[in-house]
């Protein structure tokens, strides 16, 4: 990758929640951005998607290979499960010029095998690392970046208003960072759901969080941080459990049993399951309350 890297359209491949932000983001700092995604080639969704499209200024691609067509960066922002597909396709279409960056929640090896599939065009892979949620940060999430190219790529992509740091130019030492930590983050998530799910059976919540504050001075237990926590889970559960078994394989790829990661994915995916199951939503649009939710969850199954 020439020092002389210019990056003015942008291939987004994926438009969820993160991709349609970074997607918006980048469009207000300057780049032409297209996108494509496998959930505009069908309906309910293909709508709503090309509705947010038009909002922010993000052209429509009908395939990855007319996306990546005349683009410097092509930004993965998918699923884990789907990372090695558009990976394995993008290493057909693209050329020695452009660059990838692989910003999905996986696995070191996950992404070395990305690697070798897009590196097999010519073409420049960075995994990145998204160390926080997207909104509300939005274009300044921090990410972390690796590859033999990441060093020239983090301040071509903080000009336009990212906040990135290199750290390795070895694939798979940002996305370990990402998996190790979600083992703390979204391990507390679910132990927090477990907890307040048998203490309100109890109506004990209001002691529990008080001794909880009182061992962990400032973390907000008494305050939203018991709400934000689960409201993580039953926004974002099935997403995030699919994470946790991308941090399980991590686990297992350096010989670690991934007791803790392999039950969080099983505590997010029930809770999401279970919402299903009683038709219970979550609230998008208004305030978020954990006791609201496991009320909902309790008077429900009473009338099962």
């Amino acid at each position: 990758m020439a020092e002389s890297l210019s990056v003015r359209r942008i291939a987004m491949i994926g438009f969820g929640e993160a991709g349609s932000i970074l997607g918006e983001d980048l469009v207000k700092a300057g780049c032409e951005v297209v996108t494509y995604d496998i959930l505009l080639d069908a309906e309910p969704t293909r709508s709503p998607m090309r509705a947010t499209a038009a909002r922010v200024q993000v052209e429509i691609a009908s395939s990855l290979a007319e996306a990546a067509a005349g683009a410097d960066l092509l930004v993965s922002a998918v699923t884990a499960s789907s990372s090695p597909d558009v990976a394995a396709l993008a290493g057909k279409v693209l050329r020695e010029s452009q660059t990838f960056l692989d910003i999905n929640s996986c696995s070191p090896a996950t992404k070395r095998g990305n690697r070798d599939a897009v590196e097999a065009s010519g073409a420049q892979y960075v995994e990145a690392a998204v160390m926080a949620p997207v909104p509300p940060q939005r274009l300044k999430v921090p990410m972390l970046l690796g590859g033999r190219s990441a060093a020239t790529l983090a301040p071509v992509l903080n000009a336009l208003g990212m906040r990135t740091t290199a750290i390795s130019e070895e694939i798979g030492i940002a996305s370990a960072v990402k998996m190790c930590r979600s083992i703390v983050i979204k391990g507390l998530e679910a132990l927090t759901l477990e907890c307040v799910l048998a203490a309100r059976r109890f109506g004990a919540e209001d002691q529990v969080f008080a001794s909880l504050e009182g061992t962990f001075p400032g973390m907000g237990w008494q305050k939203g941080l018991p709400d934000y926590l689960v409201s993580r889970i039953a926004e974002h559960g099935r997403r995030r459990a699919a994470e946790m078994r991308e941090v399980s394989r991590t686990l297992e790829d350096v010989g670690l049993e991934p007791t803790m990661a392999a039950a969080t994915a099983l505590r997010e995916d029930a809770l999401i399951d279970a919402m299903a199951a009683l038709g219970i939503a979550y609230p998008h649009g208004k305030a978020f309350s954990w006791r609201e939710l496991v009320d909902s969850l309790a008077a429900s199954e009473r009338t099962q």
